[in-house]
């Protein structure tokens, strides 16, 4: 008496069919799927490394190197007393 026999599993599967109706479980199964699809595509997109071309701190590779160094030394600046005496 407490299982389940074949015309107990077909009544409840008929009951379950008009309660949800043919295009109802069908879309329900459709959401389940778009849903772990996105899932997946959300979790591959944290394993791939981020685009350096949208990072601004990214500076493009110098095609060639400067001619000359470029100079960052500041000259002296001349003393008022030399500026006095002229």
């Amino acid at each position: 008496m407490g299982s389940f026999s074949l015309i107990h599993w077909i009544i409840l599967g008929l009951f379950l069919l008009l309660l949800f109706g043919g295009n109802r479980f069908s879309n329900m199964m459709k959401d389940v799927a778009k849903g772990l699809k996105s899932f997946k595509e959300g979790m591959t997109d944290e394993d791939k490394p981020a685009d350096r071309r949208d990072d601004p701190r990214h500076l493009p590779p110098q095609s060639r190197a400067p001619e000359k160094p470029i100079e960052v030394t500041p000259e002296p600046r001349p003393r008022e007393d030399d500026q006095t005496r002229q």
